[in-house]
């Protein structure tokens, strides 16, 4: 028997194939699973840090505001309800796993246009469903930490 040498066709044909099924991987991944039942990609518990691993000092979070951090290396909001006092939510959104930004006393997701509360962490318009995942912190003298 003589080894079969793959013709230059040969070769091209299988490469963009393999190329092809590859590119249409990444994109079907890209668009999450979350059909009309308002499923997300993100379904496990919000991140967990070590108690007192510190997030952001007080007064660097106004009043009634919010400020993207990170917990155990995953995006976090902490907000400040009242001048004492601090929350803290992944911000990662419910509908299908982008990530929120602050704007005021509201969170928002650039990519479907779902908001939040900043102070609650609860929908406050779709299409995301369900609230975001609290993270449990404290105030620590002057400083946010994880509790």
């Amino acid at each position: 028997m003589t080894a079969h040498s793959p013709t230059r066709r040969a070769v091209l044909t299988t490469g963009v194939a393999v190329a092809g099924a590859a590119a249409g991987s990444v994109a079907l991944a890209a668009c999450g699973s979350g059909g009309s039942s308002g499923s997300s990609q993100n379904t496990g518990p919000a991140p967990a840090a070590p108690p007192g691993a510190p997030l952001a000092a007080l007064a660097d979070v106004p009043v009634g505001g919010a400020k993207s951090v990170e917990v155990d290396g995953k995006p976090a909001i902490v907000s400040r309800p009242t001048s004492t006092t601090a929350v803290c939510f992944s911000a990662i959104c419910t509908h299908q796993g982008c990530t929120v930004a602050p704007e005021g006393s509201k969170l928002h997701c650039p990519c479907h246009g779902s908001t939040y509360d900043a102070l609650t962490g609860a929908v406050e318009k779709g299409p995301a469903e369900r609230a975001l995942a609290p993270i449990a912190v404290k105030v620590d003298g002057g400083n946010i930490v994880t509790a």
